[in-house]
């Protein structure tokens, strides 16, 4: 059984950056996935967004974690 105190939520989260540097976002452009309840399925769906936006290097993608609140 899943104990719920210790359950996650997964989050599938970025966009276009207006540069390399990866620090500022072209607004408009932000993108969001989840919540996901399963690191693998979070990873495929990281992998399926990044792979459609890989011909745009200024894109990125990142998985995030949270704890399921109580």
């Amino acid at each position: 059984m899943t104990n719920m105190a210790n359950a996650q939520r997964f989050w599938v989260l970025g966009g276009e950056y207006r540069s390399m540097a990866f620090d500022e976002m072209v607004e408009g452009s932000q993108r969001l996935y989840g919540p996901i309840r399963d690191r693998r399925e979070a990873e495929t769906v990281w992998r399926r967004v990044s792979e459609e936006n890989r011909h745009r290097g200024a894109v990125r993608f990142a998985i995030v974690s949270e704890a399921s609140p109580a």
